[in-house]
């Protein structure tokens, strides 16, 4: 079984547990359907299971400028018979016409200059993906009259510094600390004023800590595959805290049941709610947990915590969700994190050549570097 073909598998048994209703497969038959950023961690899940669900006469539409893969290479695509790439930008109108030359009727925007650290060192180029690009995106969409276009946001980010747990949808702050938490939130305020506005069908999705296969290390990636990837080439992992931060780490194709769901459930329309696993693991568990997996015995390197990571704790409610699209988590973390590492094993070979920690290029944690 090649990579592709076990991908598929984990994201075919996934659909046929959850056991989508009837209606909603009717719904996205032989539809055409645009992923921003779809050869990204999230995306690449997402493309397989929309892939499955237009079938043989409906089409899934990435574009997706490879910008947050080293060399650019989108390997993370699965090639399948309906699903069309273009490597192009949200931010430019030659590529935006060309996908919305494919009579898209529904968009899950998932293209973003991901994430915090990133958006720290480069704002300018932060604020012009995530806002200007949503932007073009929203009046592109308008203008071709898609039925709906699902917004993923961040709960990650906009709740700000100082929320009460489990976050709730009606908790707001203004407490926020990176241009990607900005962002966000911007992004959210956009969409509101296209629903409101023009009478658009738009949906806002909160993630939280995704994690899965499908996400290669790298500088401003997220913290799971960075740690398999240190403790596999058998470096210390570093801690910027106590340890004792907790994250609702979300398994990536739990997220992707919430994505197929908000693009169906008429509910949905006009709401922002979490997509989370609604559970709390510490980051020191999380550390102890992979070095277990890499056979690591390398000590833990306890760091001073970043200007802008000011969250302890966070944890979701997701009981909005599950009210308003049967949003049900299935996999725990445990399970989760196998799968993981399991698809770290299957593809070592290309994520330690695509891994992106080049010195001297951030002031984003840089291990390799430092343990020279």
């Amino acid at each position: 079984m090649n990579i592709y073909e076990k991908r598929i598998k984990w994201v075919s048994d996934y659909m046929a547990e959850i056991n989508l209703p009837g209606e909603l497969s009717e719904y996205f038959k032989a539809r055409n359907i645009l992923v921003t950023g779809g050869a990204g961690a999230i995306g690449s899940n997402l493309i397989i299971a929309l892939s499955k669900l237009v079938g043989p006469r409906g089409k899934v539409v990435i574009l997706d400028n490879l910008s947050s893969i080293k060399k650019r290479d989108p390997w993370n695509v699965t090639p399948l018979d309906n699903i069309l790439f273009v490597e192009g930008d949200v931010r430019s109108d030659i590529d935006l016409k060309r996908v919305f030359k494919e009579n898209i009727s529904l968009i899950y925007h998932l293209a973003a200059f991901f994430a915090n650290q990133n958006s720290v060192d480069y704002p300018e180029n932060s604020a012009e993906v995530d806002i200007t690009g949503l932007i073009k995106l929203l009046e592109y969409s308008r203008l071709s009259r898609v039925e709906r276009f699902v917004y993923a946001s961040s709960g990650c980010a906009i709740y700000g510094s100082y929320p009460k747990l489990p976050l709730s949808e009606d908790f707001i702050s203004m407490h926020l600390t990176t241009p990607y938490q900005i962002n966000k939130m911007t992004g959210e305020m956009y969409c509101n004023f296209y629903a409101h506005h023009y009478d658009m069908n738009i949906v806002n999705c909160r993630f939280f800590n995704s994690y899965g296969p499908g996400e290669v290390p790298g500088q401003y990636r997220n913290v799971i595959p960075n740690f398999l990837y240190w403790a596999m080439k058998g470096q210390s992992l570093p801690i910027t805290g106590t340890g004792e931060e907790t994250r609702d780490f979300t398994y990536v194709l739990d997220l992707v049941q919430g994505l197929i769901k908000s693009g169906y459930f008429p509910d949905a329309v006009g709401e922002n709610f979490n997509l989370a696993s609604g559970k709390e693991v510490s980051i020191l568990n999380l550390a102890n947990m992979v070095n277990d997996a890499a056979g690591s015995s390398r000590p833990i390197n306890f760091r001073p915590r970043r200007k802008w990571d000011t969250k302890p704790r966070l944890l979701a409610s997701i009981e909005k969700a599950k009210k308003l699209i049967d949003y049900q988590p299935l996999v725990d973390f445990e399970e989760g994190f196998m799968k993981n590492i399991e698809w770290f094993r299957d593809n070592w070979e290309r994520i330690e050549e695509l891994a992106d920690f080049p010195p001297g290029m951030s002031s984003a944690l840089n291990i390799e570097e430092e343990q020279r």
